[in-house]
């Protein structure tokens, strides 16, 4: 063997053992893939958030007039929860890495609309699609989260305590 063919040689060889060692970077759960492929389906232009499962704070706002039952659920970590939280009652705070725990799971009721709140809606959003996968419809994220409710009321009046509605109103 040549020069020539020695080099192309071992540049082959290098070139299938590259392959052989990153072929699971290449890899995807095709399985997985299929479920968020059937999930995301009916995502489509205008409907997309509907679909999405995202609510807009005057939704929220609106559930929260009408005295519609729901569950608020502060996903943010204790840190951010320190400095303010959600005052709706009943509402729960559990952090995003601690939600999918067993015990956490069973916390959460299925026969009324949980509505997950972060920050800015991201992880909200996040969590709605996990949550979602393992067996809960009625879950939506606030958009634009604490920052979006704030941006369509004042500060003030979004971070204030919400009171209990009163029958007849």
């Amino acid at each position: 063997m040549n020069k020539q063919h020695s080099r192309l040689f071992a540049l082959g060889s290098a070139l299938v053992a590259l392959a052989v060692l990153s072929a699971p970077v290449w890899s995807y759960d095709e399985g997985l893939a299929a479920k968020y492929a059937q999930l995301f389906a009916s995502a489509k232009e205008k409907a997309t958030s509907k679909e999405l499962h995202c609510m807009k704070p005057e939704g929220l706002l609106n559930m929260i007039k009408k005295g519609e039952p729901l569950l608020g659920l502060d996903i943010r970590t204790p840190v951010e929860t320190a400095v303010f939280t959600l005052a709706l009652p009943g509402s729960l705070n559990i952090p995003i890495n601690e939600l999918f725990l067993p015990e956490n799971l069973a916390r959460l009721p299925k026969d009324r609309p949980l509505v997950l709140l972060c920050q800015t809606g991201m992880r909200a959003g996040m969590a709605v699609v996990a949550l979602r996968q393992v067996g809960f419809e009625k879950v939506f994220a606030l958009q634009g989260g604490f920052k979006g409710l704030s941006d369509y009321l004042d500060p003030i009046t979004a971070y204030s305590p919400v009171s209990e509605p009163q029958a007849g109103k």
